[in-house]
């Protein structure tokens, strides 16, 4: 293995070396003033010719967070976002609590307050901010939605830190990784500063499944009349979409994607049968669980009482859940890119005792999924010319825009139903926790890492607020980042009224129809915000007008700028 040198550096120059080197392309950072060693060595790199992942400069943190999951999730890659000390990752840990639930990895970092008074020691404290800004435990504000937090003690350990916070982060399953830098120690000079590359620390392979529970698993599945498959999660890895769609076709078995957060099978596929689970649980003698945390509701609809159900994830038990207490005959644990073309040659030795059972099976499947589809079309038929705009009437107009390989981003009532999905890694709902305003984030990190496509950003006007589109915008500006953002705008929280109303479905709230703490009494007039930064904003409240609105704001985004449409539609 090779050693590389750095001579007469500092810390902070020795560790934005050793990122670079391990593959880190941006860092994504709102900085302050923990940041000045590290902003001394990037200009040092930058006129020396040295090696750093390129900064972006990123105005709130929570749309650096989603840049970062962003990124990884078209490449996966893993990227670096730093924020200033405490104050900084309390204004983070929305979008770390998402890349923590959906098992996203972020090398997320942050300042120290220093914690020097006096004595001539480099980056010691310089301004009044630096005592009441300290804290006793800066880490304690997010371990709990991180798999890893570190202090960066000295400079002897800042490469096999970098390599641990990676190595952690990847690892199954992955996820967010918290690293606090204190300013002393970047600051510290070094004469020689020493590093091996590549690294010498690889990170650990991925779980595979025990093959006799796979083999349990085909004889669960050769037996059964009405098997499901329900997921959520499916498609993360992109490859596991062909191998999903093999194992479908192959015992014929409906797929259900439950509030999907990626594209799982193919929308034209025949064993695509919708995103309602609840309609298949009535018949479901075998309910096959597939990296989904939340297959039902029990409250509302469960499988029958004699039902079998297996669990196949990377962690089938979501062990860092407090509580999930779904039925389980089998669990499975690996990845789904080992785990389903296992199955599925299992299930090839039983297929031809089964085959009158499949054949009959993917007959009246054939016949639901047309029962389906219909409805679904009645259902944009209606909505059509509805006024305020109906979601699957935009959601159709968006359809029709895009092309195949637009990647499509869900934080908005776009119905999934409207959507023509055929190209893997081209749809995300990636905001696991239900933390809102990662979506303008996620969009800008998707398109720098696909310049050369096309990206919609789908939001509701409270998910958009929470996205901090001012700063977003800005950076779409600042980086010529062309996205396309769709503002579901129904002047309302739409979930709060929907769920006030399960609750209390005769209660006082719902007869007054207008639910306290739920409305926006104003309208906000979203497309003057990207204004602010050059770019093309329209509001559309006619049905009539939105294909055309549509055109228009994609002329702008191939023209090379960015564009938002306020839609005005209806709510639940």
């Amino acid at each position: 293995m090779a050693s590389q040198k750095i001579e007469n550096g500092t810390a902070a120059e020795a560790y934005l070396t050793v990122m670079k080197d391990r593959g880190i392309d941006y860092l994504f950072a709102n900085a302050g003033t923990d940041f000045a060693p590290l902003i001394e060595a990037m200009a040092k790199i930058e006129i020396t010719g040295g090696s750093s992942p390129k900064p972006i400069t990123v105005p709130h943190e929570n749309v650096a967070v989603g840049m970062a999951l962003g990124y990884y999730l078209v490449t996966g890659k893993p990227q670096l976002v730093m924020v200033h000390v405490n104050v900084g990752t309390a204004n983070a840990i929305c979008g770390v609590m998402n890349a923590w639930r959906g098992n996203v990895p972020i090398l997320f970092s942050a300042g120290r307050t220093p914690y020097s008074e006096e004595g001539g020691l480099m980056g010691e404290r310089s301004g009044e901010i630096h005592w009441p800004q300290e804290m006793r435990d800066q880490g304690a504000m997010l371990r709990e939605f991180v798999k890893w937090d570190y202090e960066l003690p000295n400079t002897q350990v800042i490469e096999p830190a970098i390599d641990r916070a990676i190595n952690i982060a990847m690892s199954e399953p992955k996820g967010p990784i918290y690293l606090t830098l204190p300013r002393e120690v970047l600051a510290t000079p070094i004469e020689t500063f020493t590093y091996t590359s590549p690294s010498r620390h690889r990170t650990p392979s991925a779980p595979y499944a025990d093959p006799a529970a796979i083999d349990e698993a085909a004889e669960m599945i050769a037996r059964a009349e009405n098997p499901v498959i329900i997921t959520s999660s499916a498609g993360r890895d992109t490859g596991d979409v062909a191998r999903l769609a093999a194992l479908a076709e192959c015992f014929a078995i409906p797929v259900v994607q439950r509030k999907p957060r990626y594209m799982a099978l193919p929308t034209d596929h025949d064993m695509h049968l919708g995103y309602n689970p609840d309609a298949f649980l009535d018949k479901a003698d075998l309910v096959i669980v597939l990296e989904c945390d939340v297959p039902w509701i029990p409250s509302k609809k469960a499988p029958l009482p004699d039902a079998k159900i297996i669990h196949i994830a990377v962690d089938p038990l979501f062990s860092a859940y407090p509580m999930r207490g779904f039925p389980s005959d089998l669990g499975i644990t690996g990845v789904l890119s080992g785990t389903l073309p296992m199955l599925t040659e299992a299930l090839k030795l039983r297929a031809p005792k089964a085959r009158d059972r499949i054949e009959a099976r993917r007959k009246r499947l054939a016949e639901t999924r047309a029962n389906q589809r219909a409805r679904w079309a009645e259902v944009l038929e209606k909505g059509r010319t509805q006024d305020p705009l109906h979601p699957a009437w935009i959601t159709h107009c968006v359809n029709e825009v895009k092309s195949d390989d637009t990647i499509l981003i869900k934080e908005s009532p776009l119905t999934w139903e409207h959507l023509d999905l055929t190209v893997p890694g081209t749809f995300f709902s990636a905001g696991a926790a239900g933390g809102l305003g990662w979506g303008l984030g996620t969009a800008l990190g998707m398109q720098i890492a696909a310049p050369k496509r096309r990206v919609i950003c789908t939001v509701g006007d409270g998910a958009y607020m929470f996205g901090n589109p001012v700063p977003a915008h800005y950076v779409a500006r600042a980086e010529n980042l062309p996205i396309l953002t769709i503002v579901f705008n129904n002047q309302m929280w739409g979930a709060v009224k929907r769920n006030t109303r399960e609750v209390y479905p005769g209660g006082y709230a719902a007869k007054s129809n207008r639910e306290p703490l739920t409305y926006f009494d104003h309208e906000i007039g979203f497309e003057k915000a990207v204004e602010t930064s050059g770019g093309y904003g329209e509001r559309v409240s006619n049905p009539a007008e939105m294909p055309h609105a549509m055109r228009r704001a994609m002329a702008a985004v191939e023209g090379g700028n960015q564009a938002l449409l306020n839609v005005i539609c209806s709510g639940p």
